[in-house]
Order: structure tokens, then C-alpha cells, then sequence
């Protein structure tokens, strides 16, 4: 049976960028396995934060990649997603890789996809996993609706994911670049 890794968010506001995520990790439909993983890290000198879900394994060789791609292009973070999404379209073994990845500077945020997806959320905010759907509606509501900042909003949204989805938990792990 695999390891999972489940929720992560990302919310633009405000010049700060934060990724936040739960420290589930589930076994199969019925497991839990650990409560406090750690799915967010800083990487490249901390200035880039990267989130992941999926399989817990390929998540950690996926970050792995892309943290060389990080230091092969000197922190750019688009070329550095975009190179690492046609790496993992384009190779037979990490096709078969299955997570996905928020990856953010305080510029820019994207998530990654292992079908070559490197998607710029237009509105700032995203969200992966499978509490994603319900992180990514609370986020936007938030958003909408209230003068929370970037961080804030992020910790509610995980929050609203954690009490609705039983793959999140609410021991958090939260980055702001």
C-alpha cells in the first residue's frame, strides 16, 4: 500500500505568498500512518516554498528534482517548474510519479502537475490534494469576503479542509515568502 500526502494551499495577497499544509499521512482508505509529516519546505537558500501531495514518495524524489532544477537555474523559479514538468512528462519512470506540487517565490506561484502542467493560479489562490476542492473554495471565499491576509486565510481554508475532508488534519505546517 502507498503513503498519501494530502492538502496543501497556496494564497497570493497583499506582496506574501504562503503555502500551508496538513501533516496527515494516510495508508490505504483506512490508516493513519503519521499526523505531523512535514509536505511544506523551504528550499533554494529559503527563498522558494514548495508544497506536495500524493504519493509521499515520489513527492519527496519530485522535490528533490526540482531543488536541482532550483540550483541548475540560479532560483528561477518558471524555468525551473517548467523544466522539471517536461522532465516528468517526458521520462518513463517519473511519468509513472504520482503527486503534485505547489511551488512559490515571492513573485510567483504554480502548481505541477506529472502531466506537464505548470498553472499559474489567476486569482492567487490554489489548492491540491485530497482536501484540495474544499481549501481551495474556503481560501477564495475568505479571499472574497474579509480582510484576512494571505497567512490567515490560509490557516482558516486548512482548517474548513481539515473538519470536512478525513485524508487533513489540522497539524499545520505554514511558509511565507
Amino acid at each position: 500500500m502507498e503513503l498519501k500526502g494530502t492538502t496543501i494551499v497556496g494564497i497570493k495577497k497583499n506582496g506574501k505568498t504562503v503555502i500551508a499544509g496538513d501533516g496527515q499521512v494516510t495508508m490505504g482508505q483506512q490508516v493513519v500512518m503519521k499526523g505531523n509529516a512535514k509536505k511544506v519546505r523551504r528550499l533554494y537558500n529559503d527563498k522558494v516554498v514548495a508544497g506536495f501531495a500524493g504519493s509521499v514518495a515520489d513527492a519527496f524524489s519530485l522535490t528533490e528534482l526540482f531543488e536541482q532544477m532550483l540550483n541548475k537555474y540560479s532560483g528561477n523559479l518558471m524555468r525551473s517548474a517548467v523544466e522539471l514538468a517536461q522532465l516528468w512528462r517526458g521520462d518513463k519512470v517519473l511519468r509513472q510519479l504520482e503527486a503534485m506540487m505547489i511551488v512559490a517565490d515571492k513573485d510567483q506561484m504554480f502548481v505541477l502537475s506529472g502531466m506537464g502542467d505548470v498553472i499559474e493560479p489567476e486569482n492567487g489562490i490554489c489548492a491540491i490534494g485530497s482536501g484540495g476542492n474544499y481549501a481551495l473554495a474556503a481560501a477564495r471565499a475568505l479571499a472574497k469576503n474579509t480582510d484576512m491576509d494571505a497567512k490567515q486565510i490560509a490557516i482558516e481554508a486548512m482548517t474548513v479542509a481539515s473538519e470536512i475532508c478525513i485524508f487533513t488534519n489540522n497539524n499545520l505546517v505554514v511558509e511565507e515568502v
